[in-house]
């Protein structure tokens, strides 16, 4: 499978970040590619923004945003062991 990431989210993702040892994943960097020039990478940052650029270019799984929280906030308020206060009524 190839791709750039689009979020913390989906296929490509879970695989990337909980596909376990059977998954090779190799990141290549724009900035690492020889053929790629400096200048043209410079322009696309200022033209498409931080976020977009680290996704497309730099091969980063970013938060798109448009959330309060981010994914990485969430996941560590996450935790199995907390004992609920109160139990919603079965109906």
């Amino acid at each position: 499978m190839m791709s750039t990431p689009f979020g913390k989210r989906g296929f490509f993702y879970e695989c990337w970040e909980h596909g376990g040892p059977e998954w090779m994943r190799m990141g290549v960097r724009a900035t690492e590619c020889p053929r790629i020039k400096p200048a043209f990478l410079e322009r696309e940052r200022r033209g498409m923004g931080a976020l977009w650029f680290a996704q497309e270019y730099m091969g980063e799984f970013v938060d798109n945003g448009s959330t309060l929280f981010g994914s990485g906030a969430v996941e560590k308020a996450m935790d199995d062991g907390v004992e609920l206060l109160f139990r919603r009524s079965e109906a």
